[in-house]
């Protein structure tokens, strides 16, 4: 098949491909789109409005997205393997300390579905930041195990995660985890009453040029929730990921302090180019931003607030870890 084939022939031979290959999986079953799960089992719907047979128990839970693997990580689950992080080679960075000796399989929006058959999953967690629009996907990974559906790309964290906790028949241990945050944040908030006024900036540096996180996305979420300003350009939500910002208006990234991180190379386009993601990486970015005619002429910039970041953390998405390590990066820069 010529490389350059079209996306959907490329996702229907693969289908018959792994037609074929389920005859001889357990997991799969030849007279149905759908694989069945064995032992005990329970009906759950997910966030497309399907109704999904999963184990009462998963044992063998694959993560697919940068979401699904915070939120089963949350909830003490272990994937049995799970994608890249977002513009990175492993795990998505800010997880690297709990998730990076899980397997990949894939990347993301790039599962490979050989290798997740082969893992043998009892259950696959997906969501539009990992399969959006792509029916073909869909079928592909239901012939190999139960898949669930758990969220939408820019939809809010909690959803998301509740119905991760719903899918692993875990809500109680769910509404915990949440309150825990909600008291991080509370805790959080009362410190940062000398910030009252002013204003913070989340800048995603890629490609020779910014991109903004708007208040959509985990980073804004996690923002608002403390109760610190966005400028009014970017008090607004957008498209369920970073916006890109011309050179000519690069004056709309500003404010009193900006979080600034990267994801190496990667861009909209290429999202998986490779670099570093941490806050080494962001600095690195950061001198080459300094490069751009107006940057240096930023209010933050010239004021000494700007601040280098993890971009896995503040420039991607995730779950309950990430908005909980979020807060724990404000207060360690601002207080």
């Amino acid at each position: 098949m010529p490389h350059n084939a079209p996306r959907h022939t490329r996702a229907l031979i693969a289908l018959l491909a792994l037609a074929g290959l389920c005859l001889g999986l357990s997991g799969c079953s030849a007279s149905s789109s759908s694989a069945r799960p064995e032992g005990a089992t329970r009906t759950v719907v997910d966030a497309e409005g399907t109704e999904v047979e999963v184990p009462v128990r998963p044992e063998r839970v694959v993560a697919l997205s940068e979401p699904t693997l915070d939120g089963t990580l949350a909830l003490g689950v272990t994937p049995i393997g799970t994608i890249s992080g977002r513009g990175q080679q492993g795990v998505p960075h800010y997880l690297e300390d709990l998730a990076g000796d899980i397997p990949l399989l894939g990347g993301v929006a790039q599962p490979n579905f050989d290798v997740i058959a082969n893992a043998d999953p009892d259950l696959i967690l997906v969501d539009g930041t990992s399969i959006n629009n792509n029916p073909e996907a869909m079928e592909i990974l239901r012939r190999i195990a139960p898949t669930y559906y758990a969220g939408y790309a820019g939809g809010d964290w909690r959803a998301t995660f509740t119905k991760v906790a719903d899918a692993l028949n875990l809500a109680e241990e769910a509404e915990r985890v949440v309150a825990d945050y909600d008291a991080a944040v509370a805790d959080a908030s009362a410190q940062l009453g000398d910030y009252a006024d002013d204003t913070f900036s989340v800048v995603r540096w890629q490609g020779g040029s910014a991109s903004l996180i708007l208040t959509e996305l985990p980073a804004g979420i996690a923002l608002t929730d403390l109760g610190l300003r966005r400028p009014p350009g970017q008090d607004r939500r957008g498209r369920g990921h970073s916006e890109p910002v011309s050179l000519e208006n690069l004056a709309s990234i500003d404010a009193d302090h900006m979080f600034f991180g990267t994801l190496g190379g990667s861009s909209q386009g290429n999202p998986d180019a490779g670099g570093a993601s941490d806050v080494t990486g962001a600095e690195k970015a950061l001198a080459q931003a300094e490069a751009v005619p107006g940057f240096t002429a930023l209010d933050a910039y010239r004021s000494g607030n700007i601040i280098a970041v993890d971009g896995s953390l503040w420039t991607s998405t995730g779950g309950p870890i990430l908005m909980q390590r979020l807060v724990d990066d404000v207060l360690r820069s601002l207080t």
